[in-house]
């Protein structure tokens, strides 16, 4: 079985998601992980789907979606890795204050170098004030507090970190 990353991105218009899924539904393709949001009046959508097409057919079927140039369409062949288990628990990491320059590369590292692996990131500004919520694999909870409380005090915003709710299925 063949897997495709698919990333879609352009002017957010209704009925985006349904024209591609019914392409990659048509052609025999599972989807098995995606995310889709708007970005200030922007569509981006990234997933993973799985079948027996080519990466050609996929942007054959997809081009149709592009040609009045307001989406941008790109497939690529996933390379199937070995399953992981997440090091330690999982935490989902707040963030707001003021807008400035660098909060997202500051907390990242500050994330990075204390161990954590952030899975999911988003962040929205509103206004002037700025809001990130990380979800975070976390081998040393209590290292990676300090770290990202240093991190907050330094750019002057406030940060909490408290372990992920368990998913209810």
């Amino acid at each position: 079985m063949n897997e495709f990353a698919v990333t879609v991105i352009g002017h957010d218009r209704p009925g985006i998601i349904a024209d591609v899924a019914e392409i990659l539904a048509r052609l025999g393709l599972n989807l098995t992980d995606s995310t889709m949001t708007r970005l200030r009046g922007h569509f981006a959508m990234t997933l993973v789907c799985a079948g027996p097409p080519t990466a050609g057919d996929i942007e054959a079927a997809l081009e149709p979606l592009t040609t009045d140039r307001t989406l941008l369409v790109s497939v690529r062949g996933v390379v199937e890795e070995p399953a992981h288990e997440p090091a330690g628990s999982h935490h989902v990491l707040t963030l707001h204050g003021a807008d400035r320059l660098g909060i997202v590369a500051t907390v990242a590292r500050a994330v990075a170098e204390s161990g954590g692996n952030i899975t999911d990131l988003t962040t929205r500004l509103s206004g002037s004030l700025y809001v990130v919520v990380a979800e975070l694999d976390v081998a040393d909870p209590a290292a990676l507090d300090v770290a990202v409380r240093a991190a907050a005090q330094r750019l002057g915003v406030d940060v909490t970190l408290r372990p992920a709710d368990a998913d209810v299925l």
